[in-house]
């Protein structure tokens, strides 16, 4: 579907419009061949909506969460609900025999007021189950999109906000290392042109060296840092490396591997917990043991 006027607004003040976000969801799977990744599918819409780099760094009154992608993430959750959506464990979303026919604003609009319909029947009964218990009731929460579950990250990503600038350096300095990097060396504190530190990548018979840059920021990385940091490494490097607790806006992550440029690889705040929980870098899992028992297999011995 070819725009030519924006369909929404993302500004601070305001709720956008649920059902017509759910509408451009279904417009932009559609373009991309009826599936996407969570981000892939998020561009998309960014493109899709010419929606600016300075909308896409509005925030949720949290801090945390891209107003873009939260809004977002509330309309594939009303979508998947609605039949209209299904996803794999992978993240990756796909449109279902229903989706796909939905087309105009009035269907999504049946969709979202089902939706509603079945939250609102569901916190009656949660109540009235409550009330039979005499188990005092407060006041119902809306029920967060069904991706938004990855509260240890936020937690993670708290903390290493309070790190200091020092702090922080080493701990990409450490990862880096446990990734299979070589003579990592922080250099920070020289004011080397937004460069933090530099390290050597062994592939085979190949060897890179990198240079980093890291960040703890609350917000959005755009182009402009992007450009900054590669002008710091023209002369220096092949490739470099941005390590931030932030995300990245869709303008960044394109200047990141713009053709004929220093290619830069991008490491946002969800992706750099991941890499943490994977090195296990202040991040501990526990496997539970389930112990079933079969008790055919005791009668047929």
């Amino acid at each position: 579907m070819n725009q030519t006027t924006r369909r929404f607004t993302l500004a601070p003040e305001g709720l956008p419009s649920l059902p017509l976000l759910m509408l451009i969801t279904l417009d932009a799977l559609r373009k991309l061949g009826g599936s996407a990744s969570i981000q892939e599918l998020v561009d998309e819409v960014i493109e899709q909506e010419q929606i600016s780099e300075e909308e896409q760094s509005y925030f949720m009154p949290n801090g945390r969460d891209r107003r873009i992608n939260y809004y977002l993430s509330w309309a594939r959750t009303y979508l998947k609900r609605g039949k209209a959506l299904e996803n794999s464990s992978r993240g990756v979303w796909a449109t279902t025999e229903l989706g796909e026919g939905l087309t105009t604003l009035d269907q999504t609009q049946v969709i979202y007021d089902k939706v509603n319909e079945e939250e609102r029947l569901r916190a009656k009964q949660k109540r009235q189950s409550q009330q039979d218990k005499d188990i005092p009731t407060d006041q119902e929460e809306p029920t967060a999109p069904e991706e938004q579950s990855d509260s240890w990250k936020d937690t993670l990503l708290d903390h290493m906000g309070k790190m200091s600038p020092d702090g922080f350096e080493r701990l990409a300095q450490r990862l880096l290392r446990e990734a299979g990097f070589v003579k990592v060396e922080v250099r920070g504190k020289t004011g080397d042109g937004g460069i933090d530190g530099v390290g050597i990548l062994r592939v085979n018979l190949v060897t890179f060296q990198v240079y980093f840059q890291c960040k703890r920021w609350v917000g959005s990385v755009g182009s402009k840092e992007i450009r900054d940091f590669r002008g710091a490494l023209q002369g220096r490097a092949d490739k470099g490396l941005f390590i931030t607790t932030a995300t990245f806006t869709k303008s960044a992550t394109e200047e990141a591997t713009r053709d004929g440029a220093i290619a830069i690889d991008l490491i946002d705040g969800d992706r750099l917990c991941d890499l943490m929980k994977e090195f296990e870098l202040a991040v501990k899992t526990q496997q539970v043991e389930k112990v079933t028992i079969d008790p055919n297999w005791l009668t047929e011995i």
